[in-house]
């Protein structure tokens, strides 16, 4: 049997990753001593675009939540990497923490992250969605006379594409602050 039939029947012809029957083909699972549809997951094209793009939609890839408890492991290593992937959310983080993988398979799945730079704050501490920190020193606003006063608390902050950078609010606007001028509380 060719390996799209293969996939096709295992995945009932729906996305495994997402469920969408439109667009689908098959998406290599690298990282794998397997051929074949062993190594292969069926995915549709807004999977397959992000998986091997730069940019990730948050909200498609809470599907995750569904197929991470698949019974195929090339399956699972591909829910185990994109939750790595979009581990600075923190429902991405929760799932991760859920999720539980066979040891071949788990090996398997790490053998293919691609390491995340962090986004880490002045002491070396990683900073997550949500978190509150302190500005450690007075920052100027760029394009203003404004000034963010030392000890100023930012409370649920956002992280950016960029792992330099945080965004939240100061003093009542929403800005972007460097990491490194800041404190996790």
């Amino acid at each position: 049997m060719s390996l799209s039939k293969t996939l096709s029947q295992r995945s009932g012809d729906k996305c495994e990753l997402c469920g969408a029957e439109n667009d689908l083909a098959a998406q290599e699972v690298s990282g794998s001593d397997q051929i074949g549809d062993a190594s292969t997951v069926a995915a549709c094209i807004k999977c397959r675009d992000e998986i091997n793009g730069d940019t990730l939609d948050m909200n498609h890839w809470r599907c995750l939540n569904d197929s991470m408890w698949s019974q195929v492991p090339a399956v699972q290593v591909m829910a185990y990497r994109m939750l790595h992937r979009l581990a600075g959310e923190g429902w991405a983080q929760d799932l991760l923490e859920m999720m539980y993988l066979e040891e071949d398979t788990k090996k398997w799945a790490d053998a293919g992250l691609i390491e995340v730079e962090k986004t880490l704050d002045v002491n070396g501490t990683e900073l997550k969605k949500g978190d509150n920190v302190t500005v450690i020193k007075d920052l100027p606003v760029k394009g203003s006379s404004q000034v963010i006063k030392q000890g100023t608390m930012v409370r649920g902050i956002s992280l950016a594409d960029d792992p330099t950078l945080i965004s939240g609010k100061a003093n009542g606007q929403s800005m972007y602050l460097i990491a490194a001028y800041c404190r996790k509380k």
